[in-house]
């Protein structure tokens, strides 16, 4: 979920405590993280220094430390923080995550040049950010020469979303994305806004020090996690949906037409 313009830290502070059953551990969620999880696996290094923007309550940041990485995992809700670090103490990886505040859309940080080999935004916090040219300006500085960003924005061309809509007359908000100005969201009590930029805007927003390595769709055939229910409760179903998701990730048009999309940078030497 992106942020709120003018309450960032609130929004996220009122939902912390219930983001992990409404999503996490949701059967859509873990199958489409467990896919992102299956990407970043292939990037990692021993005792790499990963930072995480957006971590929300740490699923990434734990997994990752699970695996011999020193994440930094940040966020702009102080209570989504909190959640992060309670969860890296029950799995016993405290000694490598380090959480710090840090709003993506003003991105100041002590970070040192060249102090991380990757990293990572999963689920649309990006989404958040208007200008994405301030954060890959930051990155092209904190991010070691060859190494990588991988990051799962929401999609601009949702065809789960598309079709849903228009077949329950909604042509609006069928449509939602496509917006030039973004659109406004409920998060908990407070109102967020949201930008769905193009894969095209991405890659030239982080073009100055990064190289677009690879696209894949992430919910293609899956449907947003608003829509869960709708296949949750078909078991059969959902598991044939999983399996075209899976199938179709690198192809055009799908990776194109998902929820989400991976984004997976390398950074120029």
């Amino acid at each position: 979920m992106p942020y709120a313009i003018s309450d960032k830290p609130s929004a996220f502070d009122q939902v912390a405590c219930d983001y992990d059953r409404q999503f996490t551990d949701t059967q859509l969620a873990r199958a489409l993280r467990h896919r992102v999880w299956e990407r970043l696996a292939g990037h990692l290094r021993p005792g790499m220094h990963v930072l995480e923007i957006g971590c929300g309550t740490g699923e990434d940041a734990v997994w990752l430390a699970e695996r011999g990485a020193r994440v930094v995992a940040t966020d702009i809700s102080p209570a989504m923080l909190e959640v992060t670090r309670r969860k890296a103490e029950r799995a016993g990886v405290t000694d490598r995550v380090e959480t710090r505040t840090l709003d993506a859309a003003s991105p100041v940080a002590g970070f040192s040049d060249g102090e991380f080999g990757m990293a990572v935004s999963n689920f649309g916090a990006l989404n958040c950010v208007h200008n994405l040219g301030l954060i890959a300006r930051a990155l092209s500085a904190w991010i070691e020469p060859g190494g990588q960003l991988v990051f799962v924005f929401l999609g601009r061309w949702c065809a789960w979303e598309i079709a849903w809509h228009l077949l329950h007359f909604r042509p609006r908000t069928a449509l939602r994305r496509l917006r030039t100005g973004g659109v406004d969201a409920r998060v908990g009590d407070s109102m967020v806004h949201v930008w769905y930029p193009s894969i095209g805007e991405i890659r030239k927003a982080f073009s100055g020090g990064f190289r677009l390595a690879r696209v894949l769709g992430l919910g293609a055939f899956l449907p947003p996690s608003y829509l869960e229910p709708v296949v949750a409760r078909r078991p059969r179903l959902f598991r044939l949906l999983a399996r075209l998701d899976r199938a179709s990730g690198p192809g055009f048009p799908f990776a194109y037409l998902a929820d989400h999309v991976i984004l997976e940078f390398e950074r120029a030497g």
